[in-house]
């Protein structure tokens, strides 16, 4: 008799998100119980093989073997293979992820074995430890991975993007904390320093200034804000921001819905290095 399971959990995050963080192996002992150590072996660009090692069960025996796995993210689906198959004739693993809605994902494990003859345990025996335990790992990963959406994430804490001028954090983001409707940051303005002109194809803009003063040209049009002060910027409106005060300015931005791919999101008009062009 082959053995087989099938157990599926829903997670209340988008698929990319649920797939980076329960494929990155390196950060399974965070993630499961059950594993002690994963020590990565050698890796390819959709593959990795690596040593699992467990905590120690009831009798105190530590299983450790090595595994293969491989994915394709087009089609968010991961099959992997016990190299050392140890108690197990073979062991074959299957995971696919379904996005049921932008926030919401489906996450399934299938896996086909055979025990050796003189193993601890039997097939029969063995399909049903796989079938209880993968439920309380499936259900612990989903708690783990929302939780992990509730990160409060600081300036400090993500990398500055300075392309388009000032010192910019985008700081709840699909990312960072796995966000399916937009996105928002804070970008921090020196004196005279600008954000170059861009507009976005598929996202309004909200800017909210929480210190200085700034001018904002929305397609070529000059508005003033200042502190405690918030702006629209509507869906294709052409807009620079300008630091017009004496002392850094630090302007919080929200965006949404998000484009369809990150790339799309954003059009350069001026880059920055050429002069902006005085506002009417």
């Amino acid at each position: 008799m082959i053995g087989h399971t099938d157990n599926v959990v829903d997670i209340d995050a988008p698929i990319a998100f649920v797939w980076r963080h329960t494929n990155d192996v390196r950060g399974w002992t965070d993630l499961f119980t059950e594993y002690a150590k994963v020590e990565v072996l050698s890796e390819e660009a959709n593959a990795v093989t690596f040593r699992l090692t467990m905590h120690p069960d009831e009798e105190g025996r530590q299983w450790s073997w090595v595994s293969y796995r491989e994915w394709d993210l087009d089609t968010y689906t991961v099959r992997a293979r016990r190299v050392e198959t140890g108690p197990f004739e073979f062991m074959n693993i299957t995971w696919t992820y379904e996005a049921l809605e932008a926030d919401r994902t489906r996450m399934r494990w299938i896996q086909d074995f055979h025990m050796k003859p003189g193993a601890p345990v039997d097939t029969a025996g063995m399909t049903e430890h796989i079938n209880r335990n993968s439920r309380i790992q499936m259900d612990l990963i989903a708690e783990r991975v929302r939780l992990r959406r509730q990160a409060v994430v600081g300036f400090d804490d993500v990398i500055a993007n300075r392309r388009r001028g000032g010192d910019l954090r985008t700081l709840v983001a699909p990312s960072t904390v796995g966000s399916a409707f937009g996105f928002c940051g804070a970008v921090r303005l020196g004196p005279g320093e600008r954000i170059t002109e861009h507009y976005h194809p598929y996202s309004e803009e909200y800017l909210f200034v929480a210190r200085g003063e700034v001018r904002i040209d929305l397609d070529g049009t000059p508005t003033a804000a200042g502190r405690d002060h918030a702006v629209l910027i509507p869906r294709n409106v052409r807009h620079r921001v300008v630091n017009t005060g004496e002392e850094e300015a630090l302007v919080v931005f929200t965006l949404a819905p998000l484009a369809p791919r990150p790339e799309l999101g954003h059009v350069e008009t001026e880059t920055l290095g050429e002069p902006a062009a005085e506002p009417a």
